[in-house]
């Protein structure tokens, strides 16, 4: 996520830290480095000058705290004022009255229909019912999306084909959704290659009917200041109320997140990383700050870990590795739950420091290495899984042969079991010889494959 323009600050805050004192011309050689890298990342010029000169103002005002190193605050600085032109604090959804409607709008390409999904999945999970709309009468694979992905996240979906009048699809929508106690429309609306009049007023007329509490619009990240000159356009017309930033696992540079909320004068409300219907998060400018100044983002890690792991089964888990009884079965079910917090790259990349430990670091081949061992384990019979000393050289013959991989690799696996094995062994007995003597030993160390 905006790894280049991350690299770049990372660079000119490597120089700020040998500061000795703050003055006008180091402030300002390491502000010229910043305002390149703004705007290689395609910010807009307006943004990046005066993102700039508030960052002077600020630093050359600073008193100097004696415990802190000058270069110190000048990176808090940088940060504090980052976060100010990112919108400060996280924007809610505004409820409304039920049901309430949510407009989604936004140019072809930029994920609507996808966003609509996982918006509806996150209203789920808040104790709300939504009810998706297909909206889009002119893509029809636009409104067969959005039912194959409703069915997937167990949300219903209201769809008319043939219908060609958006208003007679939305009234027909919020009476069922008063007839199904439905507390939130989600309409799905259409899209173009490019701003057209027609588009506009179609959605102009849609709002006037539905009276939506949000209207979102749906950016993609990767067009850069692009997308704050559609947004301009958009709010404009409509009056949307905040914004949708998608594909932000891809080559964002960071432009249309940087000037989004000072040119069009709404926040961001949510960012979609992935294409996972999980993979969709409220915005936090704070917590954005941080993982572009390479800073990381430790309470999205922790929210993460919190939703996609099962806590009783963390517990058992934690339990059987304390008396030294952890069995293939365990180690298969923590390569699950780790699989469950996505991909590799985007969770190193939460930690401080994170991008730096991944460089040279083929994060793909280590996911391949994951999905082998699971299917090496896989291929052994529950028996086998709960008393791997029975796995003599036949059997690992036949589960090298069922998984598609050579005999040594089975033994590879097997080895790195056994030593984790014998780590719990020898854990579970310091607790016991701890608790002799009144002590107690800290909780259990996350483990290569623990929760």
């Amino acid at each position: 996520m905006f790894d280049s323009l991350t690299g770049k600050l990372q660079g000119v805050f490597r120089n700020l830290r040998g500061l000795g004192k703050i003055s006008e011309a180091n402030v300002s050689d390491a502000l010229r480095d910043v305002r390149m890298a703004l705007l290689d990342a395609d910010v807009q010029f307006q943004v990046a000058r005066d993102f700039i000169e508030q960052v002077k103002v600020q630093a050359l005002g600073q008193q100097v705290i004696q415990s802190v190193h000058p270069g110190q605050q000048m990176i808090k600085v940088i940060h504090d004022e980052l976060v100010r032109l990112l919108g400060s604090e996280n924007a809610g959804l505004e409820r409304g009255a039920s049901p309430g409607s949510i407009l989604m709008c936004g140019l072809h390409g930029s994920g609507k229909t996808t966003t609509s999904a996982k918006l509806a999945r996150y209203l789920v999970k808040q104790g709300r019912r939504p009810l998706l709309v297909a909206a889009d009468v002119y893509r029809p694979a636009a409104m067969d999306q959005l039912a194959v992905l409703g069915q997937r996240i167990e949300v219903p979906v209201f769809v008319k084909p043939g219908e060609k009048d958006v208003l007679v699809i939305a009234r027909e929508a919020q009476a069922l959704a008063r007839e199904t106690s439905r507390d939130t429309l989600i309409f799905d609306t259409a899209g173009r290659l490019q701003i057209d009049e027609p588009l506009v007023q179609e959605l102009v007329r849609l709002r006037d009917l539905v009276q939506p509490g949000e209207i979102l619009l749906v950016l993609d990240a990767a067009t850069g200041q692009e997308a704050v000159n559609v947004a301009t356009h958009f709010n404009r017309a409509l009056g949307v109320t905040g914004a949708v930033l998608t594909k932000l696992d891809g080559d964002a540079r960071g432009g249309a997140a940087l000037s989004f909320k000072s040119v069009v004068g709404k926040p961001i409300k949510f960012m979609g990383t992935g294409e996972k219907p999980e993979d969709f998060e409220p915005f936090h400018p704070e917590r954005m700050a941080q993982r572009i100044l390479g800073m990381g983002d430790v309470v999205s890690l922790v929210e993460k870990a919190a939703e996609a792991v099962d806590q009783q089964k963390a517990l058992e888990l934690e339990e059987k590795m304390r008396k030294g009884i952890f069995t293939l079965e365990d180690f298969l079910s923590q390569l699950r739950e780790m699989k469950k917090l996505g991909p590799m790259e985007n969770l190193v990349g939460l930690l401080p420091g994170g991008a730096d430990m991944i460089k040279g670091v083929d994060l793909q081949k280590s996911e391949r290495e994951f999905r082998r061992m699971e299917g090496i384990i896989c291929g052994m019979t529950p028996t086998e899984r709960r008393n791997p000393q029975i796995l003599n050289a036949k059997r690992r013959q036949r589960i090298a042969k069922g998984s598609g991989v050579t005999v040594a690799e089975v033994n590879t696996v097997l080895k790195r079991f056994d030593e984790m094995q014998q780590m719990m062994k020898k854990f579970g007995k310091m607790q016991k010889m701890m608790s002799k003597f009144g002590g107690k030993l800290p909780a259990m160390p996350n483990m290569p494959f623990g929760r």
